[in-house]
């Protein structure tokens, strides 16, 4: 019999963006990505935020679409996902994308980040993508890798 793993997933919005995923929709990405028991919270932010976050955590002065931290490898993985809105908004209208996919991605995107998935060498990088890719289409979104003409 397959056990589901447990997810404890808290959403905080920290944004005054419009057109964000609900709570349930946060949760059903995450569960679908789900390869362990988690403990995860959520974060979406504004780019003074997330600007901040990315240049204490990772050197970089700027905003970023998503950053993972994962605090503990035990069962249950415990970590921070930080996605900023007004990134995921800019990048979703440059690749012509529907933002709710492009949120669906980068929040499979980081469940994977949090249970040792990593895109550094380009082995990982292709196992990483394609578990995103076949993640996506069970969702019903397009592959994320596609760019599509704006």
């Amino acid at each position: 019999m397959n056990v589901p793993h447990k997810l404890s997933l808290s959403v905080q919005y920290a944004t005054n963006a419009k057109k964000l995923p609900t709570r349930q929709q946060f949760r059903r990405w995450v569960k679908v990505a789900q390869e362990q028991d988690v403990q995860i919270a959520l974060r979406i932010v504004d780019e003074i935020e997330g600007r901040a976050l990315n240049q204490s955590y990772r050197g970089k002065d700027y905003a970023t679409n998503v950053l993972t931290f994962v605090y503990d490898d035990t069962d249950p993985l415990y970590g921070d996902v930080v996605i900023c809105a007004p990134v995921v908004a800019r990048e979703a209208k440059e690749q012509g994308k529907e933002l709710l996919a492009h949120y669906a991605h980068l929040t499979l995107h980081a469940a994977l980040h949090l249970q040792g998935y990593d895109h550094e060498k380009k082995r990982e990088a292709e196992k990483m993508e394609a578990r995103e890719t076949a993640l996506m289409l069970k969702l019903r979104y397009p592959a994320p890798y596609l760019i599509r003409e704006v």
